[in-house]
Protein backbone atom coordinates (compact mmCIF):
# COMPACT_ATOMS: atom_id res chain seq x y z
CA UNK A 1 0.00 0.00 0.00
CA UNK A 2 1.21 3.49 -0.84
CA UNK A 3 1.51 5.45 2.38
CA UNK A 4 1.12 9.21 2.55
CA UNK A 5 3.71 11.01 4.63
CA UNK A 6 1.18 12.76 6.81
CA UNK A 7 -2.48 13.07 7.66
CA UNK A 8 -4.44 16.23 6.86
CA UNK A 9 -3.75 18.83 9.52
CA UNK A 10 -6.17 20.75 11.66
CA UNK A 11 -5.76 24.52 11.15
CA UNK A 12 -3.10 25.64 13.63
CA UNK A 13 -1.34 28.75 14.89
CA UNK A 14 2.40 29.39 14.43
CA UNK A 15 4.63 27.97 17.16
CA UNK A 16 1.80 26.83 19.47
CA UNK A 17 -0.11 24.72 16.94
CA UNK A 18 -3.47 23.64 18.38
CA UNK A 19 -2.64 24.14 22.06
CA UNK A 20 -4.55 27.41 22.38
CA UNK A 21 -7.50 25.93 20.49
CA UNK A 22 -7.51 22.99 22.91
CA UNK A 23 -7.28 25.17 26.00
CA UNK A 24 -10.01 27.55 24.79
CA UNK A 25 -12.51 25.05 23.34
CA UNK A 26 -11.50 21.37 23.16
CA UNK A 27 -14.94 20.26 22.00
CA UNK A 28 -14.86 22.79 19.17
CA UNK A 29 -11.32 21.78 18.20
CA UNK A 30 -12.15 18.10 17.89
CA UNK A 31 -15.49 18.73 16.19
CA UNK A 32 -13.92 20.94 13.52
CA UNK A 33 -10.96 18.57 13.08
CA UNK A 34 -13.27 15.62 12.48
CA UNK A 35 -14.87 17.45 9.56
CA UNK A 36 -11.47 17.47 7.81
CA UNK A 37 -11.09 13.70 7.65
CA UNK A 38 -11.20 10.36 9.43
CA UNK A 39 -7.60 10.73 10.64
CA UNK A 40 -6.41 14.27 11.36
CA UNK A 41 -3.04 15.53 12.60
CA UNK A 42 -3.37 17.71 15.67
CA UNK A 43 -0.43 20.05 16.19
CA UNK A 44 0.25 19.59 19.88
CA UNK A 45 3.84 20.45 20.86
CA UNK A 46 5.98 17.58 22.18
CA UNK A 47 3.48 14.98 20.94
CA UNK A 48 2.61 13.54 17.56
CA UNK A 49 -1.16 13.38 17.92
CA UNK A 50 -4.03 12.24 15.71
CA UNK A 51 -7.79 12.44 16.05
CA UNK A 52 -9.47 9.28 14.67
CA UNK A 53 -13.21 9.57 14.10
CA UNK A 54 -14.16 6.56 11.97
CA UNK A 55 -15.66 3.71 14.04
CA UNK A 56 -13.74 1.18 11.91
CA UNK A 57 -10.42 2.73 12.91
CA UNK A 58 -11.45 3.05 16.55
CA UNK A 59 -12.49 -0.60 16.53
CA UNK A 60 -9.11 -1.56 15.07
CA UNK A 61 -7.17 0.21 17.82
CA UNK A 62 -9.40 -0.71 20.77
CA UNK A 63 -10.28 -4.27 19.76
CA UNK A 64 -8.54 -5.80 16.74
CA UNK A 65 -4.99 -4.68 17.53
CA UNK A 66 -5.41 -3.59 21.15
CA UNK A 67 -2.17 -5.28 22.26
CA UNK A 68 -0.20 -2.88 20.05
CA UNK A 69 -1.28 0.13 22.10
CA UNK A 70 -1.04 1.46 25.66
CA UNK A 71 -2.92 4.23 27.45
CA UNK A 72 -2.09 7.73 26.24
CA UNK A 73 0.14 10.08 28.17
CA UNK A 74 -2.54 12.16 29.92
CA UNK A 75 -4.25 9.06 31.28
CA UNK A 76 -0.94 7.76 32.57
CA UNK A 77 -0.63 10.93 34.67
CA UNK A 78 -3.68 9.69 36.61
CA UNK A 79 -1.38 7.10 38.21
CA UNK A 80 -0.60 9.82 40.75
CA UNK A 81 -4.12 9.21 42.09
CA UNK A 82 -5.18 5.80 40.83
CA UNK A 83 -1.87 3.98 41.05
CA UNK A 84 -2.05 0.79 38.99
CA UNK A 85 -5.83 0.46 38.99
CA UNK A 86 -7.78 -0.96 36.06
CA UNK A 87 -7.89 2.38 34.25
CA UNK A 88 -4.14 2.99 34.31
CA UNK A 89 -2.37 -0.41 34.51
CA UNK A 90 -1.11 -2.32 31.48
CA UNK A 91 -0.16 -5.76 30.21
CA UNK A 92 -0.17 -8.92 32.33
CA UNK A 93 -0.65 -6.94 35.54
CA UNK A 94 -3.82 -5.36 34.16
CA UNK A 95 -5.12 -8.72 32.94
CA UNK A 96 -4.63 -10.25 36.39
CA UNK A 97 -6.37 -7.31 38.10
CA UNK A 98 -9.26 -7.44 35.66
CA UNK A 99 -9.62 -11.18 36.26
CA UNK A 100 -9.67 -10.66 40.03
CA UNK A 101 -12.12 -7.74 39.93
CA UNK A 102 -14.53 -9.13 37.31
CA UNK A 103 -16.68 -11.25 39.70
CA UNK A 104 -17.52 -8.13 41.73
CA UNK A 105 -19.26 -6.70 38.67
CA UNK A 106 -21.13 -9.78 37.55
CA UNK A 107 -24.69 -8.88 36.61
CA UNK A 108 -26.22 -10.83 39.49
CA UNK A 109 -23.77 -9.24 41.91
CA UNK A 110 -24.46 -5.62 41.00
CA UNK A 111 -28.22 -6.22 41.15
CA UNK A 112 -27.73 -6.67 44.89
CA UNK A 113 -26.87 -2.98 45.18
CA UNK A 114 -30.15 -1.74 43.67
CA UNK A 115 -31.83 -1.17 47.03
CA UNK A 116 -28.94 0.98 48.27
CA UNK A 117 -29.08 3.07 45.09
CA UNK A 118 -32.81 3.73 45.46
CA UNK A 119 -32.49 4.42 49.19
CA UNK A 120 -29.81 7.05 48.53
CA UNK A 121 -31.94 8.60 45.80
CA UNK A 122 -35.00 8.70 48.08
CA UNK A 123 -32.98 10.49 50.76
CA UNK A 124 -32.02 13.07 48.15
CA UNK A 125 -35.69 13.49 47.22
CA UNK A 126 -36.37 14.17 50.89
CA UNK A 127 -34.26 17.34 50.91
CA UNK A 128 -35.85 18.88 47.80
CA UNK A 129 -38.43 21.59 48.37
CA UNK A 130 -40.99 22.62 45.71
CA UNK A 131 -40.07 25.88 44.00
CA UNK A 132 -36.50 26.09 45.26
CA UNK A 133 -33.57 26.51 42.87
CA UNK A 134 -30.73 24.05 43.42
CA UNK A 135 -27.43 23.20 41.81
CA UNK A 136 -28.57 19.82 40.52
CA UNK A 137 -25.08 18.84 39.41
CA UNK A 138 -23.84 19.32 42.97
CA UNK A 139 -26.80 17.28 44.25
CA UNK A 140 -25.99 14.44 41.84
CA UNK A 141 -22.33 14.51 42.89
CA UNK A 142 -23.35 14.09 46.55
CA UNK A 143 -25.85 11.38 45.66
CA UNK A 144 -23.48 9.27 43.58
CA UNK A 145 -20.76 9.68 46.21
CA UNK A 146 -23.19 8.31 48.79
CA UNK A 147 -23.98 5.36 46.52
CA UNK A 148 -20.38 4.53 45.67
CA UNK A 149 -19.21 4.72 49.30
CA UNK A 150 -22.13 2.57 50.51
CA UNK A 151 -21.67 -0.09 47.84
CA UNK A 152 -17.88 -0.09 48.29
CA UNK A 153 -17.52 0.19 52.05
CA UNK A 154 -20.94 -0.67 53.56
CA UNK A 155 -20.99 0.87 57.04
CA UNK A 156 -17.21 1.26 57.34
CA UNK A 157 -17.23 4.77 55.92
CA UNK A 158 -19.38 6.19 58.74
CA UNK A 159 -19.19 9.97 58.87
CA UNK A 160 -16.08 10.06 56.68
CA UNK A 161 -17.99 10.16 53.38
CA UNK A 162 -17.63 13.95 53.33
CA UNK A 163 -13.85 13.50 53.61
CA UNK A 164 -13.93 11.34 50.50
CA UNK A 165 -16.02 13.96 48.74
CA UNK A 166 -13.63 16.78 49.68
CA UNK A 167 -10.61 14.77 48.53
CA UNK A 168 -12.24 13.80 45.23
CA UNK A 169 -13.29 17.42 44.64
CA UNK A 170 -9.69 18.63 45.04
CA UNK A 171 -8.41 15.86 42.78
CA UNK A 172 -11.06 16.52 40.12
CA UNK A 173 -10.31 20.26 40.16
CA UNK A 174 -6.66 19.50 39.48
CA UNK A 175 -7.51 17.40 36.43
CA UNK A 176 -10.24 19.77 35.28
CA UNK A 177 -7.72 22.50 34.46
CA UNK A 178 -6.99 22.68 30.70
CA UNK A 179 -3.64 24.26 31.51
CA UNK A 180 -2.57 21.31 33.66
CA UNK A 181 -3.79 18.86 31.03
CA UNK A 182 -1.96 20.72 28.30
CA UNK A 183 1.27 21.14 30.28
CA UNK A 184 1.70 18.15 32.64
CA UNK A 185 4.99 19.62 33.93
CA UNK A 186 2.92 22.17 35.90
CA UNK A 187 1.71 19.32 38.07
CA UNK A 188 5.18 18.96 39.58
CA UNK A 189 5.69 22.62 40.54
CA UNK A 190 5.14 23.95 44.10
CA UNK A 191 1.81 25.59 43.27
CA UNK A 192 -1.10 26.01 45.69
CA UNK A 193 -3.32 23.79 43.56
CA UNK A 194 -0.68 21.06 43.60
CA UNK A 195 -0.38 21.26 47.39
CA UNK A 196 -4.15 20.85 47.73
CA UNK A 197 -3.98 17.93 45.31
CA UNK A 198 -1.19 16.22 47.27
CA UNK A 199 -3.08 16.66 50.56
CA UNK A 200 -6.22 15.21 48.97
CA UNK A 201 -4.39 12.10 47.72
CA UNK A 202 -2.81 11.56 51.17
CA UNK A 203 -6.20 11.99 52.86
CA UNK A 204 -7.83 9.49 50.49
CA UNK A 205 -4.97 7.03 51.02
CA UNK A 206 -5.23 7.25 54.81
CA UNK A 207 -8.98 6.61 54.70
CA UNK A 208 -8.83 3.68 52.27
CA UNK A 209 -5.84 1.98 53.89
CA UNK A 210 -7.47 2.38 57.31
CA UNK A 211 -10.62 0.59 56.13
CA UNK A 212 -8.57 -2.16 54.45
CA UNK A 213 -6.55 -2.70 57.63
CA UNK A 214 -9.69 -3.00 59.77
CA UNK A 215 -11.27 -5.40 57.27
CA UNK A 216 -8.16 -7.59 57.18
CA UNK A 217 -8.06 -7.67 60.99
CA UNK A 218 -11.75 -8.62 61.21
CA UNK A 219 -11.43 -11.31 58.58
CA UNK A 220 -13.96 -9.60 56.34
CA UNK A 221 -16.94 -11.27 58.03
CA UNK A 222 -20.41 -9.80 57.84
CA UNK A 223 -19.76 -7.53 54.84
CA UNK A 224 -21.39 -7.78 51.44
CA UNK A 225 -19.85 -4.94 49.46
CA UNK A 226 -17.42 -4.39 46.60
CA UNK A 227 -14.47 -4.01 48.97
CA UNK A 228 -15.13 -7.44 50.47
CA UNK A 229 -15.20 -8.91 46.96
CA UNK A 230 -11.84 -7.35 46.14
CA UNK A 231 -10.29 -8.52 49.41
CA UNK A 232 -11.56 -12.07 48.97
CA UNK A 233 -10.74 -12.43 45.27
CA UNK A 234 -8.17 -15.12 44.49
CA UNK A 235 -6.31 -15.71 41.27
CA UNK A 236 -5.93 -19.13 39.65
CA UNK A 237 -2.76 -19.73 41.69
CA UNK A 238 -4.49 -18.78 44.95
CA UNK A 239 -2.84 -15.36 45.32
CA UNK A 240 -4.79 -12.28 46.39
CA UNK A 241 -4.45 -8.56 45.83
CA UNK A 242 -2.01 -6.72 48.06
CA UNK A 243 -3.27 -3.79 50.13
CA UNK A 244 -1.75 -1.46 47.51
CA UNK A 245 -3.60 -3.20 44.68
CA UNK A 246 -6.89 -3.08 46.58
CA UNK A 247 -6.30 0.60 47.36
CA UNK A 248 -5.69 1.38 43.68
CA UNK A 249 -8.88 -0.38 42.57
CA UNK A 250 -10.92 1.31 45.30
CA UNK A 251 -9.60 4.77 44.32
CA UNK A 252 -10.42 3.99 40.69
CA UNK A 253 -13.96 2.93 41.53
CA UNK A 254 -14.56 6.00 43.70
CA UNK A 255 -13.36 8.40 41.00
CA UNK A 256 -15.02 6.67 38.04
CA UNK A 257 -18.22 5.68 39.82
CA UNK A 258 -18.72 9.05 41.44
CA UNK A 259 -17.88 11.65 38.79
CA UNK A 260 -19.15 9.97 35.63
CA UNK A 261 -22.55 8.83 36.91
CA UNK A 262 -23.23 12.22 38.49
CA UNK A 263 -22.57 13.90 35.16
CA UNK A 264 -24.72 11.34 33.35
CA UNK A 265 -27.65 12.15 35.64
CA UNK A 266 -27.15 15.92 35.53
CA UNK A 267 -27.15 15.93 31.73
CA UNK A 268 -30.23 13.67 31.67
CA UNK A 269 -32.22 16.13 33.80
CA UNK A 270 -30.98 19.08 31.74
CA UNK A 271 -32.08 17.42 28.48
CA UNK A 272 -35.46 16.50 29.97
CA UNK A 273 -35.95 20.14 30.97
CA UNK A 274 -35.40 21.20 27.36
CA UNK A 275 -37.67 18.56 25.83
CA UNK A 276 -41.08 18.57 27.53
CA UNK A 277 -42.53 15.87 25.25
CA UNK A 278 -39.80 13.47 26.36
CA UNK A 279 -40.37 14.38 30.00
CA UNK A 280 -44.12 13.70 29.62
CA UNK A 281 -43.51 10.29 28.06
CA UNK A 282 -41.03 9.46 30.81
CA UNK A 283 -43.57 10.45 33.50
CA UNK A 284 -46.21 8.29 31.80
CA UNK A 285 -43.95 5.24 31.85
CA UNK A 286 -43.07 5.81 35.50
CA UNK A 287 -46.76 6.08 36.45
CA UNK A 288 -47.62 2.87 34.61
CA UNK A 289 -44.58 0.86 35.68
CA UNK A 290 -44.29 2.00 39.30
CA UNK A 291 -47.76 3.19 40.30
CA UNK A 292 -46.26 5.51 42.87
CA UNK A 293 -43.97 2.88 44.39
CA UNK A 294 -40.20 3.17 44.65
CA UNK A 295 -38.40 1.37 41.82
CA UNK A 296 -36.60 -1.91 42.42
CA UNK A 297 -34.40 -4.03 40.20
CA UNK A 298 -37.50 -6.07 39.36
CA UNK A 299 -38.99 -2.96 37.73
CA UNK A 300 -36.05 -2.51 35.34
CA UNK A 301 -37.59 -4.48 32.43
CA UNK A 302 -40.60 -2.11 32.61
CA UNK A 303 -38.43 1.02 32.61
CA UNK A 304 -37.24 0.74 29.01
CA UNK A 305 -37.89 4.39 28.16
CA UNK A 306 -36.03 5.54 31.27
CA UNK A 307 -33.01 3.57 30.07
CA UNK A 308 -33.41 5.03 26.57
CA UNK A 309 -33.28 8.52 28.12
CA UNK A 310 -30.02 7.57 29.84
CA UNK A 311 -28.59 6.11 26.61
CA UNK A 312 -29.47 9.23 24.65
CA UNK A 313 -27.99 11.51 27.32
CA UNK A 314 -24.82 9.41 27.14
CA UNK A 315 -24.80 9.90 23.38
CA UNK A 316 -25.11 13.67 23.46
CA UNK A 317 -23.15 14.41 26.64
CA UNK A 318 -20.85 11.45 27.30
CA UNK A 319 -19.03 11.92 30.63
CA UNK A 320 -16.04 10.15 29.07
CA UNK A 321 -15.94 12.54 26.13
CA UNK A 322 -12.51 11.52 24.84
CA UNK A 323 -10.10 8.62 25.20
CA UNK A 324 -6.77 7.72 23.67
CA UNK A 325 -4.03 5.23 23.05
CA UNK A 326 -0.29 5.42 22.36
CA UNK A 327 1.22 3.34 19.55
CA UNK A 328 4.00 1.05 20.79
CA UNK A 329 5.10 0.36 17.20
CA UNK A 330 4.69 2.26 13.91
CA UNK A 331 1.70 1.21 11.81
CA UNK A 332 -0.53 2.39 8.98
CA UNK A 333 -4.06 3.72 9.29
CA UNK A 334 -5.95 4.57 6.08
CA UNK A 335 -2.66 4.81 4.23
CA UNK A 336 -1.20 7.21 6.77
CA UNK A 337 2.03 6.49 8.63
CA UNK A 338 1.49 6.53 12.38
CA UNK A 339 4.88 6.58 14.15
CA UNK A 340 5.80 4.81 17.35
CA UNK A 341 4.82 6.91 20.35
CA UNK A 342 2.01 8.72 18.53
CA UNK A 343 -1.01 9.66 20.63
CA UNK A 344 -4.30 8.60 19.02
CA UNK A 345 -7.50 10.19 20.31
CA UNK A 346 -11.11 9.12 19.86
CA UNK A 347 -13.82 11.53 20.93
CA UNK A 348 -17.20 10.16 21.93
CA UNK A 349 -18.48 13.73 21.71
CA UNK A 350 -17.62 13.71 17.99
CA UNK A 351 -18.41 10.11 17.03
CA UNK A 352 -21.77 10.07 18.80
CA UNK A 353 -22.85 12.99 16.63
CA UNK A 354 -22.15 11.28 13.30
CA UNK A 355 -25.32 11.76 11.19
CA UNK A 356 -24.56 8.56 9.26
CA UNK A 357 -25.35 6.59 12.40
CA UNK A 358 -27.61 9.03 14.27
CA UNK A 359 -29.97 11.02 12.02
CA UNK A 360 -30.59 14.53 13.38
CA UNK A 361 -27.65 13.99 15.71
CA UNK A 362 -28.14 17.16 17.77
CA UNK A 363 -31.75 16.23 18.63
CA UNK A 364 -32.49 14.55 21.97
CA UNK A 365 -34.54 11.58 20.82
CA UNK A 366 -34.59 8.65 23.28
CA UNK A 367 -36.94 6.63 21.09
CA UNK A 368 -34.12 6.18 18.57
CA UNK A 369 -32.87 3.43 20.91
CA UNK A 370 -36.03 1.38 20.47
CA UNK A 371 -36.02 -1.68 18.22
CA UNK A 372 -32.44 -2.63 19.07
CA UNK A 373 -30.46 0.29 17.63
CA UNK A 374 -27.46 -0.53 19.85
CA UNK A 375 -27.08 -3.93 18.18
CA UNK A 376 -27.43 -2.51 14.66
CA UNK A 377 -24.78 0.17 15.01
CA UNK A 378 -21.24 -0.49 13.78
CA UNK A 379 -18.82 -1.33 16.56
CA UNK A 380 -17.50 1.84 18.22
CA UNK A 381 -20.14 4.10 16.69
CA UNK A 382 -21.43 4.38 20.26
CA UNK A 383 -18.95 3.72 23.06
CA UNK A 384 -19.74 5.76 26.19
CA UNK A 385 -17.81 3.27 28.34
CA UNK A 386 -15.03 2.56 25.88
CA UNK A 387 -14.75 -0.69 23.93
CA UNK A 388 -12.77 -3.89 23.72
CA UNK A 389 -11.05 -5.64 26.62
CA UNK A 390 -10.35 -2.28 28.31
CA UNK A 391 -14.01 -1.20 28.34
CA UNK A 392 -15.14 0.16 31.72
CA UNK A 393 -15.77 -2.73 34.11
CA UNK A 394 -18.49 -0.72 35.87
CA UNK A 395 -20.58 0.18 32.82
CA UNK A 396 -23.48 -2.07 33.77
CA UNK A 397 -23.35 -0.83 37.37
CA UNK A 398 -23.50 2.78 36.17
CA UNK A 399 -26.45 2.23 33.80
CA UNK A 400 -28.45 0.44 36.48
CA UNK A 401 -27.66 3.19 38.99
CA UNK A 402 -28.63 5.99 36.60
CA UNK A 403 -31.88 4.24 35.62
CA UNK A 404 -32.97 3.64 39.23
CA UNK A 405 -31.98 7.12 40.41
CA UNK A 406 -33.64 8.83 37.45
CA UNK A 407 -36.83 6.85 38.02
CA UNK A 408 -36.85 7.68 41.75
CA UNK A 409 -36.37 11.42 41.30
CA UNK A 410 -38.40 11.92 38.12
CA UNK A 411 -41.43 10.16 39.61
CA UNK A 412 -41.70 12.92 42.22
CA UNK A 413 -40.26 15.99 40.49
CA UNK A 414 -39.42 17.59 37.21
CA UNK A 415 -36.73 20.25 36.93
CA UNK A 416 -36.80 23.57 35.10
CA UNK A 417 -33.67 25.45 34.10
CA UNK A 418 -33.33 28.50 36.35
CA UNK A 419 -34.01 31.88 34.78
CA UNK A 420 -30.93 33.23 33.06
CA UNK A 421 -29.01 29.99 33.45
CA UNK A 422 -26.68 29.29 30.52
CA UNK A 423 -25.49 25.71 30.38
CA UNK A 424 -22.07 25.16 28.84
CA UNK A 425 -20.29 21.79 28.82
CA UNK A 426 -16.84 21.80 30.39
CA UNK A 427 -14.58 19.22 28.78
CA UNK A 428 -11.98 18.23 31.35
CA UNK A 429 -11.36 14.90 33.05
CA UNK A 430 -15.04 14.31 32.32
CA UNK A 431 -17.82 16.28 30.66
CA UNK A 432 -19.65 18.35 33.27
CA UNK A 433 -21.79 21.52 33.19
CA UNK A 434 -19.44 24.45 33.71
CA UNK A 435 -20.21 26.21 36.97
CA UNK A 436 -22.95 23.75 37.94
CA UNK A 437 -26.55 23.31 36.84
CA UNK A 438 -29.08 25.59 38.56
CA UNK A 439 -32.57 24.14 38.25
CA UNK A 440 -35.96 24.82 39.84
CA UNK A 441 -37.66 21.91 41.64
CA UNK A 442 -41.24 21.37 40.41
CA UNK A 443 -43.52 18.65 41.87
CA UNK A 444 -45.20 16.27 39.44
Amino acid sequence: MQLTTSAPRAPALPFVGNWLHYMRDPLGLFSSAARIGDVVDLRLPKFTSFLCSNPLDINYVLLTANKNFVKEIFMRDLRRVLGDGLITSEGDFWRRQRRLAQPAFHRDRIRAYGAAMVDSAERTVGVFRPGEVRDLHCDMMRLTLDIVTRTLFSSDIGNRASDVGDAMDAITRRYSSPLFLALPVLGHLPLAQNRRFDRAVKSLDALIYGIIERRRAAGGEGQNDLLSMLLEARDEDGTQMTDKQVRDEVATLVLAGHETTANMLAWSFFLLSQNSHVDLRLASELKTALGGQLPTIDHLPRLAYVEHVVSEALRLYPPAWIMGREAVEPFALRGIRIPKGAQLYFSQWVVHRNPSHFPDPEVFRPERWEDGLAKRLPKCAYFPFGAGPRACIGGGFSIMEATLVLATLAQRFRFQLAAGERVVPQASISLRPRGGLRMKVVPR
